[in-house]
């Protein structure tokens, strides 16, 4: 299993701090999919820039995707760029790839057997393995699911456990997700302006 996959398995199963929006899930998959590719050697964070490595297929199709898509040269591509080019639409691709190798399920409403359902996680050993990590506060994790608030952020020296690339990424998950909760409240204030203007208030 991947980080990626072990995040949505977790955020599938655990019930989060505050309502889990989609584009948020999206940029934290991303930023999983950077944390597994820098395990592999497939990449390096100079400067914020993701610098591609030698990449051998992962035999994850959805991570050999994150790496065939790395700028391959000078200036390369700042980390929080590539989390919003990669993060679009990347929440559905995880849920699909799950459901396509039997890992969740849906869970039908009352008697419309035809209505889409919650995904829930079926009871396998992709599930035991993400809710193992969980269960041990590993750091990349921990702190992947309270960038998005599934959980608190996790206490300790994140750099000491996970290395500096790692706590580079992560910090981009952060500024990303906070910036698109920033974007949310803007629409959200020009809507109501709007409608305030149509009541004549």
């Amino acid at each position: 299993m991947t980080t990626p996959r072990d995040l949505l398995i977790v955020t599938l199963d655990v019930a989060p701090m505050r309502p889990l929006e989609r584009g948020d899930l999206s940029l934290a998959l991303a930023g999983a999919e950077l944390i597994d590719l820098l395990d592999a050697e497939a990449l390096r964070i100079e400067d914020d820039r993701i610098v591609p490595g030698l990449c051998p297929p992962t035999g994850d199709r959805l991570l050999d995707e994150a790496a065939s898509s790395f700028v391959g040269r000078p200036p390369y591509e700042p980390v929080g760029d590539w989390l919003w080019r990669r993060g679009r639409g990347l929440s559905p691709a995880y849920l699909d790839a799950l459901a396509a190798a039997g890992q969740i399920t849906r869970r039908r409403h009352g008697w419309l057997p035809l209505r889409a359902g919650e995904a829930v996680p079926v009871d396998s050993a992709a599930r035991r393995h993400a809710m193992d990590r969980w269960a041990s506060d590993e750091p990349v994790l921990a702190s992947l699911a309270a960038a998005i608030g599934v959980r608190e952020q996790p206490e300790g020296d994140a750099a000491g456990a996970v290395g500096d690339a790692a706590v580079t990424v992560l910090a981009a998950v952060n500024d990303a997700v906070m910036e698109l909760e920033a974007e949310r409240q803007r629409r959200a204030i020009e809507e109501a302006a709007f409608d305030n203007v149509w009541r004549g208030e």
